[in-house]
C-alpha cells in the first residue's frame, strides 16, 4: 500500500492536517504501519504537486489542514478498483535468504529455519493479543489489518515447516571418507 493512497482515503473523510492524517492513519491500521510526520508532510506536498489535494487556510493555530480534490478522488477510485498484483509486492526477503542459506557454505538452513519459527511464533502471539484485546465495533478496520497479518504469519510457519520437510527429504547423502576396506566391500558369508 503507498502513503499516497492511505491518505487520499482519510482525505475523503474530511479536510485534515498533517498530524491528523498520522494519528488516523496509525489508528486504521492499529498502529502496525507508523509513518514518520515528515512522511505525511513529503507525501501531501507531492499530492499537492499533482492536484490530488489543495491546502485550506491555516487555522488560528497555525495548522493547515488539506482537503481531497476531483482529481485525488478519481485516483482513489481506482486504486480501490484495481487489484493488488503480486509483481507490486515487495520481494520475500525470507524466501531470499532461505535460499541463499541453503547454497552458502557454513550456514545451518535448519537453524536459519528454526529462529525464524521461533520468531514468527511470537509474532503471532502477540497479534492475536491485539486482537483480543480489539472488542469495539470501532475497532473493526485495525481488527481486518490484524487479520491479515495473522493468517500471514499462520502461512508463513506452514510454509516454513514445509521448508523443514523438504530440508530432510532432499539432504544431500553423508560423505563416506577414506577407502572402504575389505570388511565394508564382502558380503558377511565371505568374511567368515
Amino acid at each position: 500500500m503507498s502513503i499516497k493512497h492511505g491518505l487520499l482515503a482519510l482525505l475523503e473523510r474530511g479536510p485534515m492536517y498533517g498530524y491528523q492524517l498520522r494519528s488516523a492513519f496509525e489508528e486504521s491500521t492499529g498502529g502496525t504501519w507508523p509513518l514518520n510526520i515528515g512522511q505525511v508532510y513529503t507525501t501531501l506536498g507531492r499530492l499537492e504537486r499533482d492536484d490530488m489535494v489543495r491546502p485550506l487556510p491555516e487555522h488560528d493555530g497555525g495548522q493547515r489542514s488539506y482537503e481531497i480534490t476531483d482529481h485525488g478522488r478519481a485516483e482513489l477510485t481506482i486504486w480501490f478498483a484495481t487489484p493488488v498484483s503480486h509483481a507490486d509486492r515487495p520481494r520475500d526477503e525470507l524466501a531470499i535468504k532461505l535460499a541463499l542459506a541453503l547454497t552458502t557454505p557454513g550456514v545451518d538452513a535448519g537453524a536459519v529455519l528454526q529462529s525464524q519459527r521461533t520468531a514468527t511464533m511470537r509474532t503471532l502471539q502477540e497479534y492475536t493479543r491485539l486482537k483480543i484485546s480489539a472488542t469495539k465495533p470501532a475497532d473493526l478496520p485495525w481488527r481486518l489489518v490484524i487479520d491479515a497479518m495473522l493468517f500471514q504469519a499462520e502461512a508463513e510457519i506452514r510454509w516454513l515447516d514445509h521448508c523443514e520437510t523438504s530440508l530432510i527429504r532432499h539432504a544431500p547423502a553423508p560423505l563416506i571418507t577414506g577407502a572402504p576396506s575389505d570388511a565394508d566391500i564382502l558380503p558377511e558369508a565371505i568374511r567368515r
